[in-house]
């Protein structure tokens, strides 16, 4: 572990990760490719890391998590991503999810969720993305109407992680203001097995443990008590959860960075064509010196969103999480890109476990918002500048 790193963290902070890159590496790359050839789930290493009380260390104390929060979440995250071992569903079960119902849910909705959540037991998804809505949320159709006591929840949702696998699903609906009339944002836990709640597996050409499904919600009759949180704060609930996404996110691609330039250096410092190792020339050095202060600045300013929110500053950790994401998703894309070019023709056999990643890595810049989307935020938010939409 870099001073740079160490200098900034607590020795709580600094324990945990070298714990998780100590669990990391038992599984590391290899596990992780064979629970893919084998289209089977992580569900080794989910329970291991859900018994040391990883998956839970952002949730309170009183429901069974570890009583931290972004900060010790995003730490487990990027470990486990350095060894080449990622748990993408973290990024919503505990982070998305547990976040939410701990923020906003009931009390009976945190005693039936938040344990399981996180002793890794339950796992739920979210669904917010749709076909024609893309990034724009204000376009959202799936929309839950009042029938008695009951919501009715109709509309579709596209790349959703994990449904086959969660207990449930969090869904982003609207709902029609009684005093305006317009539609605005709720969010409702849907069982998986809930009549009328249909999914379809996406065939991707990404390849990983967590397939991506389109979601069918035919009139899906829920409780009243499916709803989380008030009916009248849904944008800040939404928001609630979108900050840990972007944060995780960050860790996600950052750790993923992190492995691939491990295998990099570790090849440039032992591959010998000429005299020397060819580590020791400035055109293989120095793009990987670059893709390692990336990585570095990266974390950085991930660190600085998850005390943000920690600290319970939603608007100041809404700006920093969507730098941190945008960063983040740079510099791993960046980083996978050298590490298989360092490698030449060996970075693109199964052997050394870096081609899959030149897919892997662009989930970074892509989900949960595109890049540009960010850039979008960041000049009319940090900026001022009028927006072109």
């Amino acid at each position: 572990m870099s001073t740079a790193r160490t200098a900034l963290e607590t020795e709580e902070h600094q324990a945990l990760r070298a714990a998780v890159a100590a669990l990391g590496k038992r599984y590391g790359r290899d596990y992780m490719t064979t629970v893919i050839r084998e289209g089977k789930h992580t569900d080794e290493l989910w329970a291991e890391a859900a018994k040391l009380g990883y998956l839970g260390v952002n949730l309170p104390e009183e429901y069974g998590g570890g009583g931290g929060g972004m900060a010790e979440l995003s730490i487990v995250l990027e470990e486990l991503g350095a060894a080449g071992s990622p748990l993408l569903m973290m990024i919503v079960s505990p982070a998305i999810c547990g976040t939410v119902i701990a923020r906003f849910g009931t009390e009976e909705q945190k005693q039936k969720w938040l344990p399981g959540l996180a002793d890794g037991s339950l796992t739920m998804a979210f669904g917010i993305t749709e076909p024609d809505a893309g990034s724009n949320s204000h376009r959202i159709t799936t929309t839950a109407r009042r029938d008695g006591d009951d919501w009715v929840l109709t509309g579709r949702k596209v790349f959703v992680s994990g449904v086959d696998i969660a207990d449930a699903t969090l869904i982003v609906g609207r709902t029609e203001d009684a005093r305006s009339g317009k539609l605005k944002p709720c969010l409702f836990i849907v069982p998986r097995e809930a009549p009328g709640f249909g999914r379809n597996q996406i065939d991707m050409e990404l390849h990983a443990p967590e397939k991506q499904f389109e979601l069918v919600l035919d009139d899906v009759r829920l409780p009243a008590d499916a709803l989380v949180g008030d009916e009248d704060a849904g944008l800040l609930q939404l928001f609630a959860g979108l900050n840990p996404e972007r944060i995780m996110t960050a860790a996600f691609g950052i750790g993923m960075g992190r492995f691939a330039l491990g295998r990099a250096v570790e090849y440039a410092r032992t591959r010998q064509v000429w005299k020397e190792p060819i580590g020791s020339h400035q055109a293989i050095a120095h793009p990987l010196a670059t893709a390692h202060i990336d990585l570095e600045l990266s974390r950085l300013m991930m660190q600085k969103a998850a005390r943000l929110y920690d600290e319970g500053d939603d608007i100041g950790a809404g700006e920093a999480a969507n730098m941190a994401k945008y960063a983040a998703g740079e510099a791993c894309v960046k980083a996978v890109d050298q590490a298989v070019h360092t490698l030449g023709g060996n970075g693109l056999t199964r052997e050394y476990g870096l081609a899959s990643l030149i897919t892997a890595s662009r989930v970074a810049r892509i989900a949960p918002v595109s890049r540009e989307m960010i850039l979008n935020y960041v000049s009319h938010q940090s900026l001022g500048l009028p927006k072109s939409y």
